[in-house]
């Protein structure tokens, strides 16, 4: 028989964290989605999870086989958080922002090739320079919602950012066709783009994926037929590439570092991208941010301009 839902005790009413644990296992359906989102361990959304339930004396969500489905009790809960979870968002960031300290825990939203190749450097040298401050990186093909402080700096390639986001450009990121040296089968000296579209083996990227520059411009540029393999992120063409399976496109900046791989194209302006690095408004002023924002963003645009004059 069902649990009959009872008020929790006056000393143990629900607050925020409570509200956040059930939402985010609602979100991700799952426990291990939860845990990531909340950047904590699997077992401790368990427990906190079944805190709550004995404390409100309902079960919030069903155990099935592919993962958890909110009850009655659960929407009801989660629809309240929410509703509330926009404006705590809010509150916390201004405070945040108010933050005058260099110390406390930064996050940092990156894709994965460009904390390969862009980040490290930069990285290193601020952590000596300001040991109270912890910087978190999480590396993901998407843009991080700051508004909701999934990270308070995104650094990211893009041709458009959103309007309510801050920053500054730390240049521009070239691209170019690159191929294996020595690979049989692969040209091994630069030729036209258009040749190169028309006879080369390619790496291509998702068949009916258009969202992202590089996808829309490899639509638009080599014929289905020419593509031998297709995958979904730039690292992954590195990894083909260093195969000898055909030619790819990538930035100057990875090839600068991957001595095993030769131009085949001049770069391409029509996939020349903007080097972002991002915060929200609301924490511009924080004393971390700003300092990231100064030195890690000065480091990361030399070092670009660096591995791109050393490519081209």
């Amino acid at each position: 028989m069902p649990r009959k839902p009872v008020a929790p005790p006056a000393d143990e009413s629900l607050n925020w964290d409570d509200l956040r644990i059930a939402l985010a296992v609602a979100d991700a359906g799952s426990l291990a989605g939860a845990a990531r989102v909340l950047r904590v361990q699997h077992s401790t959304v368990l427990r906190r999870l079944d805190a709550l339930e004995r404390r409100l004396g309902a079960r919030l969500f069903e155990r099935h086989r592919h993962g958890y489905a909110p009850t009655e009790a659960g929407e009801l809960l989660t629809e309240q958080a929410r509703r509330m979870r926009p404006g705590i968002d809010d509150v916390q960031r201004r405070i945040l922002g108010r933050d005058t300290h260099l110390s406390g825990t930064l996050r940092v939203n990156t894709a994965f090739i460009v904390m390969q190749y862009l980040l490290p450097e930069p990285l290193a040298a601020f952590a000596r320079a300001h040991p109270g401050i912890e910087v978190e990186v999480a590396e993901s093909s998407a843009l991080a919602d700051l508004s909701r402080r999934e990270a308070e700096i995104a650094l990211r390639l893009s041709k458009q950012v959103p309007e309510h986001l801050v920053g500054r450009r730390l240049g521009t990121v070239r691209f170019a066709i690159f191929g294996a040296r020595g690979a049989k089968g692969v040209p091994q000296k630069r030729q036209p783009l258009e040749r190169l579209a028309a006879e080369a083996p390619w790496i291509g990227f998702e068949r009916d994926r258009r969202t992202r520059f590089f996808d829309r411009w490899m639509t638009e540029t080599v014929p289905p037929e020419r593509v031998r393999l297709r995958v979904d992120l730039l690292q992954s063409v590195l990894a083909m590439l260093r195969t000898g399976l055909g030619v790819g496109l990538l930035p100057l900046f990875v090839a600068a570092r991957e001595p095993g791989l030769l131009a085949l194209s001049d770069p391409i302006e029509a996939v020349e991208t903007p080097l972002w690095l991002l915060t929200h408004p609301d924490l511009r002023r924080t004393a971390r941010v700003r300092v990231f924002l100064q030195e890690a963003g000065d480091a990361v645009a030399s070092r670009l301009d660096a591995l791109q004059g050393a490519a081209g």
